[in-house]
């Protein structure tokens, strides 16, 4: 029971995370992807860090970086890139492949056994993202499907990392949380400043938009993903995100009007049941070598409990 309720509450942040087009599209400035990137992670990561009051210390200064740029600040600019150089849903297509990438990581860095039946389940929810997606326009420019390659790959070495480095003894997840979205956010804003120029002007919708984008598509949500990476598999763990293209055309079509056809049905039913075939095949626990400040699971409700306070607790500046 305790593994269900960690695969749900850890799938809440691919459920999250399909609204950003949405609420990019209803409520944000148009044509600023790399200024709302930003404005998703440092805030985010400030104000996790604030609420913590927990800095690195040693040699977490360059793993919260790397996991941050890995995570953050490269995954998102590189897959705006993909999305824009790529039409009719070929980028949500590549990062679909990036439970590919962990499966073949995880294997070779956390000793996690890549089973015949993950790797089926994350072909066939690739394949079922791409009957939704997919549509008849759809191109291939050479340097968005780099792009969405790259992007997919970066997000799943930040996953196996995230896993195989866990956090250090004594600090809570929000303080680890906050380091690798003010990492990435850092990242992002010089981009961002090069490409697209000084901000631009905000309104009322705007600031409803980036508040939601900062606390719970960003925020809460990656705070859920990376609890759920440590007491999970990390493959586990990243065959939710095919939940995110699933969720951005269920509310394309509730919210937008958007329309679904028998064929993006027909995918949406095969990618979610590979979602759900990738869980049941899925090992509970850490298992392989992980690395010395990996968590272990969870055994008790107890031990859950006792974790969560200090991951919310407004404590000293930890080790």
């Amino acid at each position: 029971m305790n593994r269900l309720v960690t695969i749900g509450l850890t799938a809440l942040a691919p459920l999250s995370w399909g609204s950003t087009y949405a609420v990019a599209t209803e409520l944000l400035p148009p044509d600023r992807p790399l200024f709302t990137s930003a404005m998703r992670a440092l805030p985010a990561g400030l104000l996790l860090v604030a609420l913590s009051r927990t800095l690195p210390k040693g040699a977490w200064w360059w793993k919260s970086a790397v996991l941050g740029t890995l995570n953050i600040g490269a995954f998102f600019p590189l897959l705006f890139l993909a999305a824009y150089r790529l039409p009719g849903g070929v980028a949500a297509v590549l990062g679909s492949a990036g439970p590919l990438f962990v499966v073949g990581l995880a294997a070779l860095l956390l000793g996690e056994r890549a089973r015949a039946r993950n790797v089926l389940a994350a072909v066939v929810a690739a394949l079922g993202v791409s009957m939704v997606v997919l549509t008849g326009d759809a191109g291939l420019d050479p340097v968005g499907v780099v792009a969405g390659v790259v992007s997919a790959a970066s997000m799943g070495a930040g996953t196996v990392l995230t896993k195989r480095w866990g956090r250090p003894e004594g600090v809570g997840l929000l303080a680890v949380t906050g380091w690798q979205l003010t990492a990435g956010g850092l990242f992002i804003v010089p981009i961002a400043a090069l490409v697209e120029g000084a901000p631009p002007a905000l309104d009322g919708r705007a600031f409803l938009g980036y508040g939601y984008m900062m606390l719970i598509n960003t925020g809460a949500a990656y705070w859920l993903w990376f609890r759920g990476i440590g007491r999970l598999s990390a493959t586990s763990v990243t065959l939710l995100g095919p939940l995110s293209p699933l969720t951005a055309a269920v509310i394309g079509w509730a919210a937008l009007g958007q329309s679904l056809s028998p064929v993006q049905l027909a995918g949406m039913v095969l990618a979610f049941g590979a979602t759900v075939f990738g869980q049941v095949s899925g090992r509970p626990g850490v298992s392989g070598r992980p690395g010395r400040a990996t968590q272990e699971p969870f055994s008790s409700s107890e031990e859950t409990d006792r974790n969560v306070s200090m991951d919310l607790a407004d404590g000293p500046v930890r080790r």
